[in-house]
């Protein structure tokens, strides 16, 4: 059984969907460090729940990344979104000639083992190793539109629609988090 760590029920619905029933929620807090790398920020947070664990654990870390703020905010989105607002990011974008945008997340799992991957995260001597998987789906920022999703969901349009647009099912079937448990299904699989 994999733990997904996470406080949100709707990560591991989406988890699910992609590695069958072989995934349960873990509601741990880990301490998150700042760092401009979502790798970084996921691998240690990777490291802390599966001692917590005591078992194979899958940690994810997102963020939007703004093409004209060179990629701001990136793995800092949700201290942005609580204290600078969406609202606010949109008008700050909106002047912008060039409001591409990405939603990235790096899928980070650890089981304490040693792992033959490229994907993997190199920690400190006695650290264990952490493979990574990461999936992005590029988009547009616009005005907000559109009632569902969460944080920035209503300035994020792929293929003509906001994420807040879209329902549960097709947002999980183009989102950042989905591609990159794609890839992290197909290989764990494998092992």
């Amino acid at each position: 059984m994999l733990n997904f760590v996470t406080t949100n029920p709707g990560k591991v619905r989406e988890a699910t969907a992609y590695l069958d029933d072989a995934v349960e929620q873990f509601d741990f807090d880990y301490p998150e460090i700042q760092a401009d790398d979502l790798a970084a920020v996921a691998a240690h947070g990777a490291r802390s729940a599966y001692r917590a664990a005591d078992g194979p654990v899958v940690v994810d870390d997102a963020g939007l990344f703004v093409d004209a703020f060179d990629g701001f905010p990136g793995p800092y989105s949700s201290y942005v979104e609580d204290t600078v607002g969406v609202e606010r990011v949109w008008r700050m974008t909106e002047p912008e000639s060039d409001r591409s945008a990405a939603f990235k997340t790096v899928l980070a799992y650890c089981d304490g083992d040693p792992l033959s991957t490229d994907r993997v995260h190199e920690g400190g001597d006695d650290e264990p190793p952490v493979a990574l998987f990461e999936g992005r789906v590029d988009g547009t920022i616009v005005a907000p539109r559109g009632d569902g999703g969460f944080g920035f969901d209503p300035i994020f349009e792929h293929d003509g629609a906001t994420f807040a647009e879209m329902s549960t099912d097709e947002k999980n079937a183009v989102s950042h988090r989905g591609r990159a448990l794609e890839s992290f299904a197909g290989w764990y699989a494998d092992r």
